[in-house]
């Protein structure tokens, strides 16, 4: 007990502890702030791989719609629901079940 009370008593180990506690606490870049600043990286860190995913397949697509007709000509009919002059063309839309 007697060596802990020496302990608390040195100058050197209360200008430390005052230092850890500051820098872990009180300042502008404490452990919580630390904390909050990962997640929000791992976060972004997700983000960017969904995007790049996103790009690399908007990339294949527009590869393909550019090189094959045959793929512009559905892409269209999918997407914008365009027709040749003889044909029609009819929309189905599902209905959401409502409980």
């Amino acid at each position: 007990m007697k060596r802990i009370i020496e302990l608390f008593r040195n100058k050197y180990f209360l200008c430390a502890f005052a230092f850890a506690v500051w820098m872990l606490f009180f300042d502008r870049n404490d452990m919580l702030s630390q904390y909050e600043y990962s997640s929000e990286v791992s976060k972004l860190k997700e983000e960017k791989a969904f995007y790049e995913k996103e790009t690399n397949q908007v990339k294949k697509d527009l590869r393909e719609l550019t090189t094959n007709l045959k793929m512009a000509e559905k892409f269209a009919r999918e997407k914008y629901f365009m027709k040749k002059d003889n044909e029609d063309v009819f929309v189905v839309v599902k209905e959401v079940a409502k409980d």
